[in-house]
């Protein structure tokens, strides 16, 4: 075997092949941003919706403000 398919071989990860030879992330590093990005998603929706209610309902009921319109 060549010195150059050695290295190759034992410098890939074994967890995943990369996506793109020049890029050097693997399909498992994908994945786990997809994952992450999927949660901070809904994060957000949820701060969204909370700020929502607080500016259409909390707020107003306890005082802090009055809506206008």
């Amino acid at each position: 075997m060549g010195d150059a398919k050695r290295r190759k071989e034992n410098n890939q990860k074994p967890d995943g092949t990369r996506i793109v030879s020049w890029l050097p992330l693997t399909t498992t590093q994908s994945a786990e941003f997809v994952q992450m990005t999927t949660k901070g998603a809904w994060i957000g929706i949820g701060l969204l919706v909370f700020s929502w209610f607080m500016v259409r309902w909390i707020g107003p009921s306890f005082g802090w403000w009055q809506i206008v319109g």
